[in-house]
C-alpha cells in the first residue's frame, strides 16, 4: 500500500483545529481523513473506517484521549499520535507508555505534523514514500518510474520521455498544484515560452495511459489557470 493511502482518523473537539490539521495533511497528499470531535464518536468512526493511523486530541468533551487509547489498544495496534496542549513531561511520557507512538504540543508547524506522521507511517507499515520505492498507484493502475512501464491488468504501456519528465514532477509533489511553467521547465529546460499547447497533448496522451476514463480523468487534474496535479 502506497504512503498516502492509508485513512487517518483526527480526533480534537475544536473545529478550526481540525479544518487546519486536515489541511495540512490534504496539501502534503493524505487525502483519507475522517475526523470525530469526542471519544463516542471517535469509538465509533474507529470500527466503521479501520483508519490506518489517529491523531488524538487529549482534552475532549466526554473523556480523555488517554481512556480512549486504553480503549483502542485492547484490540488493535493502530498506531497513535498525541495532539495535545498539555505539554507537561508527566503527560507525555503517560501518553507513551499508554502504546502511544509519538505526542506533538499545540501548537505546532504544519511542516512538524507531516514529518511525523510520515515517519510514524514509514515505521510501522514499513512503507515508503512514493519517490523512494518508484511505484505509483492509481486506482487499478500501476506505475513504475524505474522502467517507465504502465500496467492496467494484463496490459503494458511505456511512456515516452516527456510522458515520463511529467508524471515524475507531478508525483514529487502529489496532491499540489505543479504550475504550468514548472512542467514547461521540467520537460524542455525553458519556462512557458510557446510550450503549453504542447504540454497539453502530452498530458493527454499520458491520461490515455494511466485513466480508465481519460476524457473524465480522477488522478490526473487540470487546475484551470495554473497547472496540473496528480492525486
Amino acid at each position: 500500500m502506497n504512503l498516502y493511502d492509508y485513512k487517518i482518523l483526527l480526533v480534537d473537539d475544536e473545529p478550526d483545529l481540525r479544518n487546519m490539521v486536515k489541511g495540512f495533511l490534504q496539501k502534503a497528499g493524505f487525502y483519507k481523513i475522517v475526523t470525530a470531535a469526542c471519544c463516542e464518536e471517535a469509538k465509533e468512526i474507529f470500527h466503521r473506517e479501520a483508519p490506518g493511523l489517529i491523531l488524538l486530541d487529549v482534552m475532549l468533551p466526554d473523556g480523555d484521549g488517554f481512556s480512549l487509547l486504553q480503549r483502542i489498544r485492547e484490540e488493535s495496534e493502530v498506531p497513535v499520535i498525541f495532539l495535545s496542549a498539555r505539554d507537561e513531561d508527566e503527560n507525555r511520557l503517560h501518553g507513551l507508555g499508554l502504546g502511544a507512538d509519538d505526542y506533538i504540543t499545540k501548537p505546532f508547524l504544519a511542516q512538524e505534523l507531516i514529518l511525523r506522521v510520515t515517519a510514524v507511517l514509514k515505521r510501522v507499515y514499513r512503507v515508503h514514500d512514493m519517490q523512494e520505492n518508484r511505484i505509483i498507484m492509481l486506482g487499478g493502475c500501476k506505475v513504475d518510474l524505474s522502467s517507465g512501464v504502465v500496467y492496467r491488468g494484463d496490459t503494458e504501456v511505456t511512456l515516452t520521455a516527456k510522458e515520463y519528465a511529467i508524471i515524475q514532477k507531478l508525483s514529487e509533489n502529489r496532491g499540489r498544484i505543479v504550475t504550468i511553467d514548472t512542467l514547461c521547465e521540467t520537460v524542455w529546460q525553458e519556462g512557458n515560452y510557446g510550450y503549453e499547447n504542447t504540454l497539453i497533448v502530452h498530458i493527454r496522451r499520458l491520461r490515455e495511459k494511466i485513466e480508465e476514463d481519460p476524457s473524465h480523468p480522477k488522478h490526473l487534474l487540470t487546475v484551470r489557470g495554473l497547472g496540473y496535479k496528480l492525486v
